[in-house]
């Protein structure tokens, strides 16, 4: 199932290509000031658009967002930049296979977090 959620508003954003440069030049410039929560909207509207390279950059700017929120307090987050990360690499390149074991790793933490909080409950 894909990420990219379709409406008639973003088709239309999406016809012409330029929507999805200047969306992702403003996450590229949101980010550098380090403003995650606009930088993951603007991503977000890019990768929406298929930009090149988008998906990936939204996939990175929502896992440093889960950092910045106290580390797995956001586990939707975490989720959202899997599917995207899905979509948006090429897996036989080097890169691209330590995004996604990044992302697992991410993931087994995560579970590790929620089991040693169920055993404390418990």
């Amino acid at each position: 199932m894909s990420v990219r959620p379709w409406s008639p508003e973003t088709a239309r954003r999406c016809v012409d290509g330029a929507w999805a440069d200047i969306a992702f030049e403003l996450g590229l410039l949101y980010e550098r000031e380090g403003d995650l929560d606009q930088a993951v909207r603007w991503f977000r509207h890019a990768a929406e658009c298929d930009r090149p390279g988008a998906a990936v950059r939204l996939s990175s700017a929502l896992t440093r967002l889960d950092d910045e929120r106290a580390a797995g307090s956001g586990e939707e987050l975490l989720a959202e930049a899997s599917r995207w990360l899905s979509e948006g690499v090429d897996a036989t390149r080097p890169d691209s296979i330590r995004l996604i074991t990044d992302m697992l790793d991410r993931h087994q933490r995560a579970a590790a977090r929620r089991g040693l909080e169920a055993a404390g409950a418990g």
